[in-house]
């Protein structure tokens, strides 16, 4: 199941970096796909980890985000 890391800075201009993976896709490049096309809605929703909660952003409090394979975000 490929996982991405995905630095996220909200709107207030806080950030931090969470985990989504997604059992579906086969590779990376979809899972990046996927949380792109699912923040661009304005109803759109992902689950994520933070260490060891789960973490539900909502696209429309976002600003931008920041895409990584698992791994620190450098």
């Amino acid at each position: 199941m490929p996982e991405v890391v995905i630095r996220v800075r909200f709107t207030c201009g806080d950030r931090t970096d969470v985990v989504y993976a997604d059992p579906d896709a086969d590779t990376t490049e979809t899972v990046v796909d996927r949380v792109v096309a699912v923040l661009s809605e304005e109803a759109g929703i992902l689950r994520c980890q933070h260490g060891d909660r789960l973490m539900v952003l909502f696209s429309r409090g976002i600003a931008s985000i920041e895409v990584a394979p698992r791994g620190a975000v450098l």
